[in-house]
C-alpha cells in the first residue's frame, strides 16, 4: 500500500510539472540562460511570481509556444538569439517598415 502511494504522489506530482503553459515554459527556458545558478533561481521565482499575477492569453500562449520552439541560449548575445528568445523585437519592427509586426508582436 505504501508503494503505491508513493507511486501516486510521484505520478501526481510529475502531471503537475507538465501543465505549465508556453509561456511559462518560455520564461523558464530565458531563466535558463542565466549565467549562475542564484541568478537563474531568481529568474525562476520571479517568473512564477509574475505567472501568478499576470495570466498569460490563449494568443499569449501561443505567442509563447513559438518562441519557445526557437529560443537558444547559446545564441542569446546575438541580435538574431534576442529575437527568437523574445527580448527584441526585429529592427524592421522597430523602424515601422514591416507591416507583419502589428501580428507577430516583431519577434
Amino acid at each position: 500500500m505504501k508503494k503505491l502511494l508513493v507511486v501516486l504522489a510521484i505520478a501526481f506530482v510529475t502531471g503537475l510539472l507538465g501543465c505549465k503553459g508556453a509561456c511559462r515554459q518560455l520564461s523558464e527556458r530565458q531563466c535558463d540562460c542565466q549565467s549562475s545558478s542564484f541568478e537563474r533561481n531568481t529568474c525562476l521565482q520571479n517568473a512564477a511570481a509574475r505567472e501568478e499575477r499576470v495570466r498569460p492569453t490563449a494568443d499569449d500562449n501561443q505567442r509563447c509556444a513559438e518562441l519557445v520552439e526557437r529560443c537558444d541560449c547559446r545564441l542569446i548575445d546575438t541580435p538574431d538569439g534576442k529575437q527568437k528568445c523574445g527580448f527584441a523585437r526585429r529592427p524592421a519592427c522597430d523602424a515601422d517598415l514591416d507591416t507583419s509586426c502589428l501580428s507577430d508582436g516583431g519577434s
